[in-house]
């Protein structure tokens, strides 16, 4: 990108400085983390009144009220993951108790507390934005919750703890995936190198030093700046790429075998095609499998008394070796969806399906054909 390149959003995604840009969330979202905060704020507040009285519950919901916009509408964020939430609240109603003890329940010693709960939130590594809400609450409490003493640290930590509990049961059950869990390093190539790097070649360190350039606190990890790049990389590929589907470029004459089938038949008709991939059908043209040349040649090669288990093996049905769980494709789906496949997991073949039956296969070669194929094009 040139210094004369602009990157612009839509008109639909701009905003002004002071009201902020359109928030690209579905409504079925909105939806969900509105019924999930009520719900959320709502059971935890009971519980507290239950607990501690109403004056103590009336006295701590607004630092509830804030929490639960972040863990229901803002789950895959730093600042509400499960020890920023216990560990923010905890550390702001034990720095704000002890400030009230020795300071007094005024206006400054609460801004006092205020700013020594974000020291303490930073150093410990727990910043949650509503523990400055709670240090507040606990200093400048009326008196149901100054009657509590060093105390009122329990109605706090009440409060996250159950909130948090909903958010995990509410978020989960909903089809968030919450608390968020780093995805994991896959070396395919057994290098030993345990940085990540993307298909553009962006490293995981590349990644740290650019939120690092923000200059401040990024509410963003490297793993979610990872996805947003790599899914930036899938939306240009297809731009680029056109419409082209696994059925544009997959190989229609696809060799087979049955489960029924021996290993012998299979090496066979492996060494006669020079394949290294067989999918297995069964008779209605369903796949059920997928062996290679490895599986193959395994099976014949094992340990001690090597020539008795080939003749027994070349006799073992392909059922007996195949893989059963198969990584197949629809005959619709884009190419985008084939590139990971192909080039990270280690995949040398995908099975194409219409409904269960097998229609075609698409290679590593298939997908670079394609690729060079719709390059030259767009240079003509």
């Amino acid at each position: 990108m040139n210094d004369h390149t602009q990157l612009s959003l839509p008109a639909s995604r701009q905003g002004s400085p002071l009201l902020g840009g359109q928030l690209a969330t579905r409504p079925r979202e909105l939806l969900r983390a509105t019924v999930g905060a009520a719900l959320g704020l709502s059971l935890s507040v009971w519980l507290c009144q239950q607990v501690f009285g109403t004056p103590v519950a009336t006295l701590l919901i607004g630092p509830v009220g804030a929490s639960a916009i972040l863990l229901f509408a803002v789950p895959s964020g730093a600042l509400a993951q499960p020890w920023s939430i216990l560990g923010g609240y905890l550390t702001s109603a034990v720095v704000a108790t002890a400030v009230a003890q020795l300071g007094g329940h005024s206006l400054p010693m609460a801004s006092l507390a205020v700013c020594l709960s974000l020291l303490a939130m930073f150093m410990l590594r727990c910043l949650h934005p509503p523990g400055g809400a709670v240090a507040l609450c606990v200093v400048l409490a009326g008196p149901a919750l100054q009657a509590l003493g060093e105390r009122a640290i329990l109605p706090v930590m009440l409060n996250a703890i159950s909130l948090l509990t909903l958010a995990v049961l509410y978020n989960n059950l909903t089809g968030v995936r919450y608390p968020k869990r780093a995805a994991p390093k896959i070396d395919l190539h057994r290098s030993g190198n345990s940085h990540t790097t993307l298909r553009s070649g962006i490293t995981g360190d590349d990644l740290d030093t650019a939120l690092e350039g923000f200059g401040g606190f990024v509410d963003l990890t490297r793993e979610d700046l990872g996805q947003l790049i790599e899914r930036a990389e899938s939306a240009s590929l297809q731009r680029r790429a056109g419409a082209i589907r696994a059925a544009d470029i997959m190989t229609r004459e696809v060799h087979w075998i049955s489960p029924e089938a021996t290993v012998r038949e299979g090496l066979d008709l492996l060494g006669a095609q020079r394949l290294r991939v067989l999918p297995v059908v069964d008779s209605e043209q369903r796949l059920v499998g997928i062996v290679t040349l490895v599986d193959l040649a395994s099976v014949l090669d094992r340990g001690r008394f090597r020539l008795l288990r080939r003749r027994l093996g070349e006799r073992a049905p392909i059922s007996e070796v195949m893989t059963a769980q198969v990584t197949a494709v629809p005959a619709q789906a884009p190419i985008t969806d084939l590139v990971p496949l192909l080039s990270e997991r280690g995949l040398h073949a995908l099975p194409v399906l219409e409904g269960e039956t097998l229609v075609g296969l698409v290679t590593q070669t298939d997908l670079i054909s394609a690729l060079h194929r719709r390059l030259l094009n767009q240079r003509d």
